[in-house]
């Protein structure tokens, strides 16, 4: 036992009924039943092992008159699995309950000398306390006592008389009904405040929340002018996207070569890119056989740091976790070698731990992010065609990439 307390438990999905839940309504006071599919159950003993026994008959069993204390009460399961749980879930014993209704005698001796003792060790001889639990069908009835003869059965008795009665089945189901939505909306309330933190602060327009893309690179780098894009109107968009890919192009050496300065052409005359850009895999091929495109990397861009997210509910006492972003595990290593040993090939990675800045060898291509650049500031969508040619040319400019962001957000002002 712990805090003279067991239980009968039937629900899976409950945490069990306060001391109040139980008793509430009852003049019995040792076996609380006014929670539906749950029995608490007292005992004198507050810490410590009692002898207890459950017996379930197919009906009502002779009343023994040497126990001490005797109440009976009603009890359905509200599931197949029925079982006598100790406090905190430390034990558990099934019950092979149906699910009918059943009368419950519980009956006590002792419990005054088990209250007196109150904390019983191992090596300790039993008190005189000790319980019976008895199962029988029958029809749902009032709770009674039998009978009373201790001085804790007697204070039990009282206190479950001084509560107040329990909800109907009625008034549960619609506190169940609130509750569920109250729940559900703070759970709202939390993704909306977990968006607008994703966002800089402020929730994304429906138009930014469909559009496809790259709109989510862009704007854990910069959220204030992915939303100032946004704003923007189609012509702006426009030439957002233009300025992207003709500054991606020159940051990484493709101005000047023909059939790029074509395709940023079209892009300044409202027109489509020429055929010579329908197919994508041919594209690649053309810019990796041109000898005209340089041999250009720069260092990956990061998007700079920002305050983790602080939830608005924490359980008592929990402090706020920072965002699982701020943890998140960065790659690939900075370098592998290989060698021989013994006729197997071992394989040794050498990883660099630190901030992200930190990380030597990882470089992009800026001739690639280029023509992904005027790639992505075709697109149909002209809020896509700015995000995506501004993402591509982030990676172009690599860690300067400040500059360019600061002559698109002008762009748009």
């Amino acid at each position: 036992m712990h805090y003279s307390q067991i239980y009968v438990e039937s629900d899976p999905d409950s945490d069990g009924p306060d001391l109040e839940e139980a008793f509430a309504g009852q003049s019995a006071g040792l076996c609380g039943a006014a929670v539906p599919g749950t029995l608490w159950l007292t005992t004198g003993l507050h810490t410590g092992d009692v002898r207890f026994r459950v017996e379930v008959h197919d009906e009502v069993p002779p009343l023994d008159d040497a126990w001490e204390d005797v109440v009976e009460v009603s009890f359905r399961p509200v599931s197949e699995r029925t079982a006598l749980t100790l406090w905190a879930g430390e034990g558990a014993w099934e019950l092979g309950l149906r699910q009918v209704d059943y009368r419950v005698r519980y009956s006590a001796q002792g419990m005054d000398e088990g209250d007196r003792l109150d904390t019983r060790v191992d090596d300790e001889p039993h008190p005189a306390e000790r319980y019976l639990l008895q199962f029988w069908p029958a029809a749902s009835a009032p709770d009674r006592v039998l009978k009373c003869g201790s001085r804790c059965a007697a204070y039990w008795h009282d206190y479950a008389r001084r509560q107040p009665p329990p909800p109907t089945p009625e008034e549960r189901a619609e506190a169940e009904r609130l509750a569920r939505l109250a729940e559900e909306e703070a759970e709202r309330q939390e993704e909306l405040a977990y968006e607008r933190w994703e966002w800089g602060g402020r929730a994304p327009s429906e138009a930014l929340r469909r559009v496809e893309g790259n709109v989510l690179g862009v704007r854990d780098v910069d959220a204030a002018l992915v939303h100032a894009i946004d704003a923007a109107p189609v012509e702006v968009q426009r030439a957002v996207a233009l300025l992207a890919a003709r500054r991606a192009c020159e940051v990484s050496g493709l101005a000047g070569i023909d059939w790029i300065e074509e395709g940023l052409a079209a892009l300044a005359e409202g027109r489509a890119l020429p055929l010579s850009y329908a197919d994508e895999e041919r594209v690649w091929d053309r810019l990796e056989a041109d000898p005209r495109v340089p041999q250009r990397t720069v260092r990956q861009p990061y998007a700079p740091p920002r305050p983790p997210f602080r939830p608005l509910t924490l359980p008592d006492g929990q402090p706020p976790q920072e965002d699982f972003e701020d943890a998140m595990v960065l790659g690939p290593a900075g370098r592998t070698r290989s060698f021989a040993t013994a006729g197997t090939d071992v394989h040794t990675v050498v990883a660099w731990i630190g901030e992200p800045e930190s990380f030597p060898g990882l470089e992009m291509s800026q001739p690639h992010s280029a023509l992904s650049a005027l790639r992505g500031a075709a697109e149909a969508d002209p809020l896509r065609a700015a995000l995506d040619a501004v993402y591509s040319a982030i990676h172009a400019y690599g860690e300067d990439y400040p500059v360019l962001l600061e002559e698109v957000a002008r762009t748009c002002a």
